[in-house]
């Protein structure tokens, strides 16, 4: 059984929060989240702790409380400092750079690859080898850094490809003769 949604989520200063038409809202200085809420779960709102509880007593319906808590306190998060995950580019020859609202990398391939960044995302490179990914929405930050990993995921015989900071990739032997 989930204990996840017996801890309640409190909101820091400057940071709204609305639950009204099956609608969840959070409005903080980076922005503003909306997140469906789900039906069989009841949240209450007092001086500043949101609290959740399953409103029928059985197993999915309590998963379904921790899930919601699980999101609002993301959402929460998301608004206050935000999300960001960090990419690394290994391969002789492989760079990226952001130019506009898109960021072309070149990974070996006969042409360059051009992303277009989402809206209500930033995407900036410190280096031409690095690559942050950072937004307010914890799940579209990981979708995107995932789509720009797939361009040329790590692979296994030199490690060459785009990967996560601090991914560890594991090396296969070269064949023998």
């Amino acid at each position: 059984m989930s204990r996840i949604a017996n801890s309640p989520v409190k909101l820091p200063a400057g940071v709204e929060f609305k639950n009204a038409q099956g609608q969840v809202v959070v409005k903080g200085k980076n922005g503003e989240l909306t997140c469906k809420h789900i039906s069989c779960v009841d949240i209450e709102a007092k001086d500043n702790v949101i609290s959740f509880k399953a409103k029928i007593d059985n197993k999915s319906s309590i998963a379904l409380a921790g899930t919601m808590r699980s999101l609002v306190n993301n959402m929460v998060i998301g608004v206050t400092t935000g999300y960001e995950k960090k990419l690394e580019l290994r391969g002789v020859g492989y760079r990226a750079q952001v130019k506009g609202k898109s960021l072309n990398l070149t990974l070996g391939f006969s042409h360059p690859v051009e992303y277009a960044v989402p809206e209500g995302m930033t995407i900036e490179t410190p280096s031409q080898t690095e690559i942050v990914v950072k937004g307010c929405d914890k799940q579209q930050v990981g979708q995107v850094a995932a789509d720009i990993r797939a361009y040329r995921s790590p692979e296994p015989y030199k490690g060459k490809g785009i990967r996560y900071v601090g991914e560890h990739v594991v090396m296969k032997e070269a064949k023998k003769k």
